[in-house]
């Protein structure tokens, strides 16, 4: 992240929710991100799906961005890498914070960004606020039960940054949920001047 070939890293765990079209959004943001020289670690049902658009073969090179594409020759590593059921998000976050200590930094200064873009059960959202709560930004594409309680919508999407350095945003279009991420990852980098 530091010479600049991977702009920053986002993790992928979640559901597949009967409001949205099943896969769509998870494979349609994590393509969006490869290309934009962001690696991508994915776990459980997550990794179902970019494994059937291909996304965990070797061939997957071929549509990252440029600097991604290096490293991940360099390294002879896939783009999208797989790490286990949607529990083990826990590795995840340890690596993250491993990073940080190596680097002296707390986790919510890293360009690292979570998701579960078609979230459907509590353990997903239970598994976003491990993740916001750790310090990196989680982004639901599907509305939280949240919506008919003000004050918690409120700090979740806004005040939790001020607790944490990290928050919650809900998107469901992919696209721009996609680029909002992208949005991030860059002014953490800039923060951090890289």
């Amino acid at each position: 992240m530091l010479s600049g070939g991977i702009r920053g890293a986002a993790a992928f765990v979640g559901c597949n929710n009967p409001k949205v079209e099943h896969d769509a959004s998870i494979v349609k943001m994590i393509k969006h991100l490869i290309s934009h020289d962001v690696i991508v670690v994915v776990t459980g049902c997550a990794a179902h799906a970019v494994a059937k658009a291909g996304l965990l073969l070797k061939e997957a090179k071929e549509i990252v961005g440029p600097g991604l594409k290096k490293v991940c020759g360099l390294l002879d590593i896939l783009p999208v890498l797989h790490q286990g059921s949607c529990v083990d998000i826990s590795r995840n976050l340890q690596l993250v914070g491993e990073l940080a200590n190596y680097l002296k930094l707390d986790i919510s200064d890293l360009p690292v960004v979570g998701a579960a873009p078609e979230w459907m059960s509590e353990k997903a959202v239970a598994i976003g606020m491990y993740v916001v709560g750790s310090g990196i930004d989680a982004w639901f594409g599907v509305v939280p039960p949240v919506t008919g309680g003000p004050f918690v919508a409120d700090y979740l999407l806004n005040k939790m940054e001020d607790d944490y350095g990290s928050k919650f945003f809900v998107e469901p279009d992919p696209d721009k949920a996609a680029e909002q991420m992208l949005q991030r990852i860059e002014s953490k980098r800039k923060k951090l001047n890289i």
